[in-house]
């Protein structure tokens, strides 16, 4: 007896680091099909509630396109104290959030919501603790000036130059890359049962 084929996998996200993560663990999306919705966070919203929302949100903007898929949206949230980290578009943007992290412990919040191609939703969300060293107006000048930090939460990259600012990390290094893979796969392996 042949077993059926199993449903098609599309990534809700435009992340090309997503993609990567995905295809580490030998997971191809049949189709990238990036989710366009208001990511403002809403009045008094905690970063936790924030972030499932954001994948649960992008999730079922993108699910009715795709009937019988399954379907992965994530969204990553840089929290520092109580404060929701933007992804920063401008260099006074990303000095900001350097200025906020440097010496201090933060966190890396991923939302994860799954649609199995019976249309069942199931969703998880994923902490990594953070701590920046101390950084050198020096350091941070450098860093701003690759570029690096355009659009990324926090205004940092962990997975290129801001490696040298992590003084220690505890949980899910890909969560903070931006897709926390082991979670990512029991969700898809949930759905495709």
């Amino acid at each position: 007896m042949r077993a059926s084929p199993l449903p098609a996998l599309v990534l809700a996200s435009a992340s090309p680091r997503r993609l990567d993560l995905l295809r580490q663990v030998g997971r191809e999306p049949a189709e990238i099909d990036p989710a366009d919705i208001d990511e403002s966070p809403l009045a008094r919203e905690l970063p936790r509630a924030y972030a499932l929302r954001m994948a649960t949100a992008k999730l079922a903007a993108v699910m009715p396109r795709h009937a019988g898929a399954i379907v992965l949206a994530a969204d990553s949230v840089v929290v520092c104290g109580r404060r929701i980290l933007p992804k920063a578009e401008t260099v006074d943007e990303a000095r900001h959030c350097l200025g906020l992290l440097s010496g201090r412990r933060h966190r890396v919040l991923g939302g994860l919501a799954v649609a199995g191609g019976d249309g069942r939703v199931r969703s998880r969300l994923v902490e990594t603790i953070v701590r920046f060293k101390r950084l050198e107006a020096a350091e941070v000048d450098a860093y701003l000036a690759s570029g690096e930090w355009q659009g990324k939460a926090g205004g940092y990259a962990i997975q290129g130059r801001a490696a040298a600012f992590v003084a220690y990390i505890s949980g899910s290094y890909s969560n903070v890359v931006g897709l926390p893979l082991f979670e990512t796969e029991q969700l898809l392996k949930a759905a495709a049962s």
